[in-house]
């Protein structure tokens, strides 16, 4: 799948430390709206829809406001060498679980 933007909401999307990760991992920009907390807007929005408050779908996706766009900012020699890393980790995590 080829991304052109990954948009993310809901509580962790507060770190920009992970945002920025996703960001290096999937090469591509990732956008954080100003209202992360987005079941609530949904609601609000759908209720708003159903009243006439907005005419249309394009009306709520225009009132969609964005707090920060991550960029990918590591090589791609950085990613692959974090891939390598990760799988390593993964694999050394094998069997740590086991029933008893």
């Amino acid at each position: 799948i080829t991304f052109t933007e990954l948009r993310v909401d809901g509580g962790a999307s507060v770190s920009d430390i992970l945002l920025q990760i996703q960001s290096d991992m999937i090469r591509t920009i990732v956008d954080r709206p100003k209202t992360v907390e987005t079941t609530a807007l949904g609601a609000a929005y759908l209720a708003g829809l159903a009243v006439g408050y907005w005419a249309s779908k394009e009306d709520v996706v225009r009132n969609r406001a964005i707090d920060r766009v991550f960029h990918p900012e590591i090589t791609a020699e950085e990613r692959a060498a974090k891939v390598k890393g990760w799988s390593k980790a993964v694999k050394c995590s094998y069997g740590w679980a086991k029933d008893e």
